[in-house]
């Protein structure tokens, strides 16, 4: 017998489970899961809402859980009232302002990170601010602006709207995102010839990719959801945006029709969904990788 084998083997002394922390562990879940039910039950009321008949909307039906499921609310939305036209809209001056936010905040922050300049801080303090300046304070301006214009009613002038508040949000975040890449990865690029916008495109822009996927995306969300800027310079219904048009959407004179509404709720809502749901691990790389050095 070995002189090893003659000892007993030692046991790991296990933790006591204290009650208290039990407690708080429990404690925790239960008031995560209250709060998500809480946040999740509008819009799940708002679905079920979507799937029931105009009777049994009548009847004053309020059941929690759906009954006869039918899909006359969507089809209605998408053949009478032609909601495919709004959601089109939507999809043009969303998609157009993101792709010039991309492009003009990734000029503007690069330039504001590799600028060395007294007040950098502030300069981009203040465009923080104006990112979150009160909408309703630039309708007015921008209204008298666009009629000199001829901007009212169109593509072009919702887009400009929409920049005024996706820009300087994008531009300060890029700006800190690429203060944290290194400057002497482009100034080796440019020693072996390249120009500084080259440096950037093929250097500096595959690094930063998370961040720019996150401010795509949030200026993607921020545009779609846009409901202001369309009320105040759309005037014709085949300019609506999808948020716009669904205050329009099923009403009569003496009659709401939730159902229809709802409908056109959860339709505007999918895309969002998606997005979020498919990117979620880049806008949560992209928020924090700029934090990190």
């Amino acid at each position: 017998m070995s002189a090893t084998s003659a000892w007993p083997a030692r046991t790991r002394p296990r933790r006591a489970v204290r009650p208290g922390r039990v407690a708080g562990r429990t404690g925790f879940y239960v008031l995560l899961a209250i709060f998500v039910l809480v946040s999740l039950f509008p819009f799940y009321w708002i679905v079920i809402t979507s799937l029931k008949s105009q009777t049994q909307l009548e009847k004053g039906t309020s059941s929690i859980l759906p009954g006869h499921i039918t899909w006359g609310s969507y089809a209605h939305d998408f053949t009478q009232a032609d909601f495919v036209r709004p959601l089109l809209n939507s999809a043009i001056v969303s998609l157009s302002a993101t792709v010039l936010t991309v492009i003009i905040a990734s000029l503007a922050g690069y330039a504001v990170s590799r600028t060395r300049m007294r007040g950098k801080t502030l300069v981009l303090g203040f465009i923080l601010v104006a990112g979150f300046f009160p909408i309703m304070a630039m309708v007015g301006p921008l209204f008298i602006a666009y009629r000199h214009l001829g901007l009212l009613n169109s593509y072009e002038g919702l887009i400009i709207a929409y920049l005024t508040y996706t820009l300087p949000l994008a531009t300060w975040f890029l700006a800190n995102f690429f203060s944290q890449i290194p400057r002497e990865l482009e100034e080796a690029a440019i020693v072996d010839g390249t120009t500084r916008l080259q440096a950037l495109r093929k250097i500096v822009m595959p690094i930063a990719l998370p961040g720019v996927f996150t401010v795509a995306i949030l200026s993607f969300i921020l545009a779609w959801n846009d409901f202001t800027f369309a009320l105040s310079f759309q005037s014709t219904p085949n300019m609506y945006t999808a948020p716009l048009a669904i205050v329009d959407l099923g009403q009569s004179q003496y009659q709401v029709f939730y159902n229809y509404i709802d409908a056109a709720v959860v339709i505007v809502t999918i895309p969002i969904a998606l997005i979020v749901i498919f990117a979620q691990r880049r806008i949560v790389s992209g928020l924090t990788a700029g934090a990190l050095k």
